[in-house]
């Protein structure tokens, strides 16, 4: 198992190999996205989730997701590739998505603000990475 799958099974408290592939489908996802975390937080707030997003970012407790307030903000063939490159089903992806991406957005605005350098996954596994061995 690398590094980066001992980082996101930390992070999902050590859940099954689903959950921890569907997080680190979740940090490639946000990395992908145009704009990164700021892009993504802008697609959620043009859906009607500034709230919800927002509290993902502040250092308050995180707001839930629906699993089809997912699919709506994603799109259904988003979220059936993040399923298919998991082997599980579509409606399991977005449920799952649900839970992960508060966590890991939640985790990379540690300070409360959406970071300047959209270099995502360098700052999740450094994240990660003083949670492992601190």
């Amino acid at each position: 198992m690398s590094l980066l799958d001992s980082a996101m099974s930390a992070l999902s408290g050590g859940s099954d190999g689903n959950q921890s592939s569907l997080l680190g489908e979740a940090v490639n996802f946000v990395q992908n996205q145009p704009g990164g975390i700021s892009g993504l937080v802008q697609q959620l707030q043009s859906q009607g989730l500034g709230d919800v997003v927002q509290s993902w970012i502040s250092n308050g407790s995180n707001l839930p997701i629906s699993a089809d307030q997912i699919q709506q903000v994603l799109g259904s063939d988003t979220v059936q590739q993040i399923a298919s490159k998991i082997g599980i089903d579509p409606d399991t992806a977005a449920s799952g998505l649900s839970q992960a991406l508060p966590e890991l957005i939640n985790h990379l605005t540690p300070n409360g603000e959406v970071p300047a350098d959209e270099d995502l996954l360098s700052q999740g596994l450094n994240l990660l990475k003083g949670k492992l061995f601190s």
